[in-house]
């Protein structure tokens, strides 16, 4: 009852708009459609799907989120988008939904920013406070953990992981798994260092940040495979970021890694 919706809009029926949101001239909001309390779409967004959209999300301008995924296999089964709360989803953006056979669900966490003219695609899975900088593009069934940024301009992979804290450069196509805390630039993504300006800006303790230092130059010079480096780091662990970033690796992947160089 309290919502504001211009009278262009087309509100169809089914669809549950929650209080306080506010639907601008020339939207389309589809049958299926949930938006939580205070949401607001600016002129002409698309929302469709079986989609839900969180609590005082705002969609700006031509953004088109929930249609069916880009993927040749689709054939119209019933699949899902859910976007958390305070999502800021800038103009041009597109979300789609899952598909039946990545799980059937496309998610994305709370407070996330997607900037304008990025694309997430069918069954990725977007953590909490992430970025997506202008016209980067995630692939179908990539798993991005909470707080990484995406610079502009950037590829990933189908089926890569990023790990909590990440931060991939501008202009990057990455095709395998990134480590936790870990900064990727290049055109073709190379393990670069440590996200050390996103760990001291979220307060990490020095003991920590040290503890990851020492673990990134044994996955860089240590004997044996990768794998091999990792799985001794894991026995020896005592900080938790380094015992998290381990469990990453050692965790169940369809990529390889990116390595340090």
């Amino acid at each position: 009852m309290t919502a504001q919706i211009h009278p262009s809009a087309v509100i169809e029926d089914g669809a549950t708009i929650g209080p306080d949101c506010v639907i601008g001239p020339f939207c389309i909001v589809g049958s299926d459609v949930v938006l939580g309390r205070g949401v607001t779409l600016k002129s002409h967004v698309v929302i469709t799907g079986d989609t839900y959209i969180g609590d005082d999300s705002t969609v700006f301008s031509f953004a088109v989120i929930g249609e069916i995924p880009q993927d040749k296999k689709f054939g119209g089964e019933k699949t899902s988008l859910r976007i958390g709360a305070r999502a800021r989803i800038r103009e041009h953006v597109t979300v789609n939904t899952g598909t039946a056979g990545g799980g059937g669900l496309t998610s994305i966490g709370d407070d996330c920013l997607l900037m304008a003219g990025c694309h997430i695609a069918h069954d990725a899975h977007i953590g909490n406070r992430v970025i997506v900088v202008n016209s980067s593009a995630v692939a179908g069934h990539c798993i991005v953990e909470d707080d990484v940024i995406i610079g502009g301009l950037c590829g990933i992979h189908q089926f890569v992981r990023i790990g909590r804290g990440a931060i991939i450069g501008a202009l990057t196509m990455v095709t395998n798994d990134v480590i936790p805390h870990a900064l990727v630039q290049g055109p073709r993504g190379k393990l670069d260092g440590l996200n050390l300006v996103g760990l001291k800006r979220k307060g990490v303790d020095r003991s920590d940040i040290t503890a990851l230092r020492a673990a990134f130059q044994a996955l860089k010079d240590g004997e044996g495979t990768f794998l091999d480096r990792a799985k001794r780091l894991g026995d020896e662990a005592e900080s938790e970021y380094v015992r998290e970033m381990v469990g990453f690796i050692l965790g169940e992947s369809d990529r390889n890694f990116l390595t340090p160089s």
